[in-house]
């Protein structure tokens, strides 16, 4: 995949993860919450690598 539209799609499922996360916590899911946080961070970081050769 081309580092622009990974970064795009990294980015994406970022916003879209913290939603989520979000409307997990507020309707008492707090595990699926959690879990949909760490796939935020995850996104974050693949966002800041993507094109520098580490991944």
């Amino acid at each position: 995949m081309h580092p622009a539209t990974s970064t795009a799609v990294a980015s994406y499922v970022a916003t879209m993860s913290n939603d989520l996360a979000s409307m997990a916590r507020k309707s008492g899911l707090d595990t699926l919450g959690y879990l949909l946080e760490m796939v935020r961070l995850e996104a974050e970081s693949l966002m800041r690598h993507t094109g520098d050769g580490r991944r």
